[in-house]
Formats: structure tokens, sequence, C-alpha cells
């Protein structure tokens, strides 16, 4: 079987036509259509099919589908996606969610296709601009959170107690991020803040990196909902600056000058980015690079934007 590696992120997709027949006819079903043409697409670190469907009637679509035997972390994930996305309201900028298939051991996600593409990185300032703005509106549309039938999960925020527990852990922190190591009191003083500082009432998207935007000439639309949850409509903001440390540029100005910011006291910011530097690092430490089944790259992204959060956190304590 083969397997396609996307270098510039990490993702391992399977083209379509190496999805069982099942589940390519559960697409079309949900398409009525015959898929004529399937291209798949780069960014992102989920295993299975992503890719952009043309049909023989000269529609176009998106779809995702995972083998859940495979990849069982995944297909909740996807599953999640369903439910997340059927409860959005009407004018959030997110592709439509056309339909889905579940069966025997495969999820798939069938959505409108969205002629967009993702944001140069490192952040060219233009396109960072148009991101930062459209985050004001997306936290107002989603203000209050809708009710969602997906079940609550928790924030991808803290881990530095998680880092604690085991020495393999510490150990690779102090490899990949020492001075990490030497703030330990600190991130986890801070941490103890953070059940407190994430309560909120916007549905936030939870993984807001730049490979989960795409700009058309139009929109900013904000793709992969499942890790979708209510807390402070800052949240989103904080962790997309975090990628924006992560190109070399210093977010505090975007940060201090956005209206989602404005009000907000300075050290519950300083306790969501230790938490995401926090869930980055502990993620990253987890894995085991001898085990086949650890992606290099997502290790790598992981690391590298839990230290360019640590560098920001660094600079705004100085």
């Amino acid at each position: 079987m083969t397997t396609h590696y996307d270098a510039s992120t990490g993702s391992r997709r399977k083209p379509w036509h190496e999805l069982p027949r099942s589940v390519r006819t559960g697409i079309e079903d949900v398409l009525g259509g015959t898929v004529a043409a399937a291209t798949s697409q780069r960014g992102g670190f989920s295993d299975g099919l992503a890719a952009r469907l043309q049909l023989a009637d000269g529609r176009r679509a998106f779809a995702k589908a995972v083998d859940a035997d495979a990849a069982p972390g995944v297909a909740a994930y996807h599953r999640r996606e369903v439910a997340v996305n059927g409860g959005l309201p009407p004018g959030v900028p997110v592709p439509r969610l056309l339909g889905s298939h579940d069966e025997q051991g495969w999820v798939a996600l069938v959505f409108e296709d969205v002629e967009g593409v993702l944001p140069v990185q490192p952040w060219r300032q233009d396109e960072l601009e148009r991101v930062l703005d459209a985050l004001t509106g997306l936290a107002e549309c989603l203000t209050p959170a809708p009710r969602l039938n997906s079940g609550d999960v928790s924030p991808r925020l803290g881990g530095w107690s998680r880092l604690t527990e085991g020495s393999r852990s510490l150990a690779k922190l102090a490899v990949i991020a020492p001075d990490a190591v030497r703030e330990l009191d600190d991130h986890l003083a801070l941490e103890e803040r953070l059940p407190e500082v994430i309560t909120g009432d916007t549905l936030t998207h939870g993984d807001l990196y730049p490979f989960n935007v795409l700009l058309t000439e139009e929109r900013v639309v904000v793709v992969d909902w499942p890790h979708a949850w209510t807390g402070p409509a800052y949240s989103d903001l904080l962790m997309l600056l975090g990628s924006v440390a992560l190109g070399g540029v210093d977010p505090e100005p975007y940060a201090a000058r956005h209206p989602l910011l404005r009000g907000v006291e300075p050290e519950a910011v300083d306790v969501v980015i230790s938490a995401q530097a926090g869930f980055l690092l502990a993620a990253a430490c987890s894995m085991d690079s001898a085990d086949a089944g650890t992606d290099p790259r997502l290790e790598a992204m992981m690391t590298a934007l839990g230290r360019a959060s640590l560098r920001w956190l660094s600079l705004r304590r100085t």
C-alpha cells in the first residue's frame, strides 16, 4: 500500500484509489455523483485521505477519511468534527459539511471545496493582519457558544504537571527545551491558574495554527474543528500568535493592539501562553522516536511551536 508523506508538515496521505470500494462509494453517495479525479492535499498531520475531488459532472468537493482500526484517535476526531460542524451557526467562515460516511470501520467527511491557500510561512504581514482581523469576527459569531451535540473535550492546553511525573519525559525536555526545565516551577505556578483563566462563553477552535487556515480572495476560512471547546474569546488568538513567534517575529505588538485582548489581565495571557507551550512540549516528550508510528515532523513541529511560545512568554515577563 502506498502512503504519501507531506515533507512540509508530516501528513501520511492515502490516495483515493487505495480506499476500500465501500468507502469510495459512500463518499460518492453523499455527493450524488461519480468522482473523476482526486488530488491529495498538503498540510495537517492526520493519516488517511485528505483530497480535493472533482466529479464527473464538474462539481468539486473536499473529503477526508480514515481507517478507525489503524488510527482510532483520528477517527474519533473525525466523528467529533461531524458533530461540531453540524452545530455551528450560519455565517461562521468554515467549509460547509455536505455529509459523512461511517461504516465498516471507516469514517469519512465530505465538505464543500474551498478555493484557498495556506498562509505563507513565516507569516507575511498582510496575510497575518487579514487572519487577526478575521479572528475578531469569528469570536463574535461564536459568542455565546452554540450548543453542540458532541460532548465535552479538554482544551489542548497544559502539560507541565504531566511532565514532572516521569523522569524520561523530563530528561527529553532537558534536551529539546532546556530553559523550560530551569523555569519549570514558574510554569507549574502558572498552570495552577489555568482552570480559572480558561472560563468563558466563546466556542474556540482549539487548534488554530496556520495549517488550519485557508485564505481565499474574499475570506479567511478556518478548517478542522474536532478540538473545539468553550473558553475565553482570546484563546485562539494567542495560539495563532505563537506561530508568529516561530517565524522570529515578536507577537507582542500584535497582541497589544488586538481588540480581543483589550482589558484582559496580563498574567491571564501568560497562563495561556505557558499552557500552550506545556501541551506541545509534553506531547513531544511523550513521543518515542524509535516507534514506527511516531511522525517525526509532528514531533518537530510541536517542539518548535512550544519553544516559540516560551520565547514569547520570556519576553513578556522580563
